[in-house]
């Protein structure tokens, strides 16, 4: 029999979360066009009243929600542009309105299986409901949500000068279409037919909203088989060696989410999963490790490179913000 790595990479692949990650990824790109996030955001940035601090405690719980309900990624690429124009044009400090953004969008997708692609590989592998894997990772999410206000407060209280925002024409069929799709594809996915959601995917935004499928990164596709096959087969050698990695408790969330401040949080999911270790210290691990280092998660890359901040100026912020919610984390884990 042939063990070599072309001819066992497709069982290397998880086919049921990359089609999940996929059709979630294009829905919310369709979300994205339809314009209803950036008139959204306009109107909630208005709501400060020219107070930076209070710019950034409206504006922070929206991304969090928004990246519970599409890929934290996407919420990243909505809004950035959006707040490093606002911040350019009003006089906020950039970097760490940037900074707390990121922050908000990694801590606000942890909170259910949809929301980022470690969480959704973790669901599927678990065979976890909706309602159980959100209930259980809420307290966690609470505890992160409640720290970033905490150092949203510690922003300065200049008086900023916000600009009127240009109209956006909202698209209403690709709101709609786009909406129930992710709905439809959670739906799925819960019945145990993730592989559906891709096909259905592709069949809804085809009819809906076409220019969706021009303006999505299909290279995002090819770079997720990607870590599945190359960490997947590192675990596959890890485990031949006869080394493993902790599986339960404290150490497997430091473990994991120490590893994503190496590899990414993605990346290490996919390495640690392979070892059946238990799936809530190493979401709680995986998804506090994507607010420190930069490379802790796609969504940081996405908001450091959109925006042109320095990386010393990001960390001067993530890595704080990393190294308590680690502690406390632990603690509430403990």
């Amino acid at each position: 029999m042939d063990h070599s790595l072309p001819s066992i990479t497709p069982g290397l692949i998880d086919w049921k979360s990359l089609s999940l990650i996929t059709s979630l990824i294009i829905a919310s790109k369709a979300l994205e066009l339809s314009g209803v996030f950036v008139r959204l955001s306009s109107r909630l940035i208005a709501l400060s009243g020219g107070s930076e601090r209070k710019l950034m405690l409206v504006l922070l719980p929206i991304i969090a929600l928004t990246s519970t309900l599409i890929m934290n990624d996407t919420t990243m690429l909505v809004f950035i542009p959006l707040v490093t124009l606002t911040s350019e044009l009003s006089g906020a400090d950039k970097a760490k309105t940037v900074t707390l953004s990121a922050t908000a969008a990694n801590v606000g997708s942890a909170l259910t299986p949809i929301g980022n692609p470690q969480n959704v590989i973790i669901w599927q592998n678990y065979g976890l409901s909706f309602g159980t894997f959100t209930g259980r990772m809420l307290p966690f999410v609470l505890l992160w949500l409640a720290l970033l206000l905490v150092f949203a407060l510690s922003v300065g209280g200049r008086k900023l000068e916000l600009h009127d925002f240009p109209a956006v024409h909202l698209k209403r069929v690709s709101l709609v279409s786009a909406a129930l799709l992710i709905v439809a594809d959670v739906t799925l996915a819960e019945t145990g037919k993730a592989l559906w959601t891709f096909p259905l995917t592709l069949l809804v935004v085809f009819l809906f909203s076409r220019e969706t499928l021009l303006a999505f990164d299909w290279v995002l596709v090819l770079t997720f088989a990607l870590i599945f096959v190359d960490f997947g087969e590192i675990s596959s050698i890890i485990a031949s060696l006869g080394l493993s990695f902790p599986n339960e408790g404290i150490h497997l969330f430091l473990a994991s989410s120490l590893l994503s401040q190496v590899m990414s949080n993605v990346p290490a999911t996919v390495l640690l999963i392979g070892g059946r270790p238990r799936w809530l210290p190493l979401s709680v691990g995986v998804n506090v490790g994507g607010t420190g280092l930069v490379i802790g998660s796609l969504a940081n890359l996405i908001a450091v490179r959109i925006s042109g901040i320095r990386l010393r100026d990001f960390h001067k912020i993530s890595v704080p913000y990393f190294l308590i919610a680690l502690v406390l984390s632990a603690l509430f884990l403990d």
